[in-house]
């Protein structure tokens, strides 16, 4: 860590672009002035402390639901091909098979 002795109106320099002014001393308070490209963020560490630890209960929240999600799909499909089966009218792989000539395309199976 780099310390550094500044005065009043005095400034720091970072990377050319980011200057630090002491604006006021009082007491054991320092009110600072930052000038700064819009492309930076500049946070309290408080703030800034608060927002990785809201990020990492998102992405924490978002991991367990994916989770979920993923261990409920393979009943999810197996309920979406019950139903398809049902609405045909005969139970899965069940049904006589179609015929040429009864007004509906060959292949699959009748009710």
């Amino acid at each position: 860590m780099l310390y550094l002795t500044r005065k009043i109106g005095e400034s720091i320099v970072i990377n050319d672009d980011i200057e630090i002014t002491v604006i006021d001393v009082r007491g054991k308070t320092i009110k600072l002035g930052f000038t700064f490209p819009s492309d930076v963020t500049v946070l309290r560490r408080e703030i800034y402390e608060r927002i990785q630890a809201e990020n990492r209960a998102a992405a924490e929240a978002s991991q367990h639901l994916s989770e979920s999600m993923a261990a409920q799909a393979p009943a999810a499909r197996a309920n979406v091909a019950k139903a398809a089966g049902a609405a045909q009218g005969a139970p899965e792989g069940e049904g006589e098979p179609r015929q040429a000539g009864d007004g509906r395309p060959a292949g699959g199976t009748l009710p």
